[in-house]
């Protein structure tokens, strides 16, 4: 198994606790690598969601789990790279907005495996050449 950064969705997932293949791949992922890696982008998202919903009770307990998370930043490097990925991906008509070129840019610049359910989005980042890797958690 490789380091990997999760996915806005398998974050989720997880702190729901509903998906078996989910629970079962973090399960073993946490036992190798004793935390998670997620981005900076993950946390405006996940704390999006909350706060729509009002549920501000939920973003103080998610916010207090990232203690013991990786939690890894966007920066200037990263940055130019989601913009070309974003670019790239308007150019040939096909956006998937702004958040997952953001995340994957976070993935390749750390030489990570990204895990998301959302294949379909990062595979047209892969089709355009990035070396952007993949893995489905909620496949078995």
């Amino acid at each position: 198994m490789n380091k990997s950064l999760l996915d806005t969705d398998i974050l989720s997932e997880i702190l729901k606790g509903k998906n078996l293949n989910v629970i079962h791949h973090a399960k073993n992922y946490y036992q190798q690598f004793g935390q998670y890696t997620i981005s900076t982008i993950t946390v405006l998202e996940i704390v999006k969601g909350f706060h729509k919903v009002q549920r501000e009770n939920h973003i103080k307990q998610f916010l207090s789990t990232l203690s013991d998370t990786e939690v890894l930043a966007l920066n200037i490097k990263s940055s130019e790279l989601a913009g070309r990925i974003y670019a790239d991906l308007e150019r040939i008509g096909q956006p998937i907005g702004r958040a997952d070129p953001m995340i994957a840019a976070i993935a390749l610049e750390n030489d990570l495996v990204l895990v998301t359910g959302n294949m379909r989005h990062y595979q047209r980042i892969q089709k355009l050449g990035y070396t952007l890797k993949l893995n489905n958690w909620k496949e078995i």
